[in-house]
């Protein structure tokens, strides 16, 4: 993708944050795939980690979105998960197990009532926020 900005429809978006929701108080994680800059399909994933602080994609339902993506001719925009209790910024964690230098790394953080999501892009442990542009 390699974008300063990262387009997601109000459905999508909505999505994204209710799946977060759902999984407190642990992380949820999953992705968002489209065309260009603009998002059309969120693949929620499972976090095997079952964890507050943590995530990692099983691995099953990671491929079978891949093959999806694939399929109907969709990037990997970007990869989101949650933060429960902090921040809408990349952890060190986060930032050393960014291995995709071509998506957003997109962070839901539920630490107030109204979540704040930023987006970022991580390459050799560089991190530069991008625009999330909800329409």
């Amino acid at each position: 993708m390699i974008a300063d900005s990262l387009i997601v429809p109000q459905h999508i978006f909505d999505e994204m944050v209710s799946h977060c929701r759902a999984a407190h108080p642990n992380e949820a994680c999953g992705i968002l795939a489209g065309n260009g800059e603009e998002a059309f399909k969120v693949y929620k994933m499972s976090n095997i980690e079952k964890s507050p602080v943590s995530y990692e994609f099983d691995s099953r339902e990671h491929i079978n979105a891949i093959k999806n993506m694939r399929e109907n001719n969709h990037k990997m925009l970007a990869i989101f998960h949650s933060h429960p209790s902090s921040p809408a910024y990349p952890s060190a964690k986060d930032v050393s197990l960014a291995f995709y230098d071509d998506c957003v790394y997109v962070i839901v953080s539920l630490m107030e009532q109204e979540p704040v999501v930023k987006g970022f892009l991580i390459r050799e442990g560089a991190v530069k926020e991008v625009r999330i542009s909800v329409k």
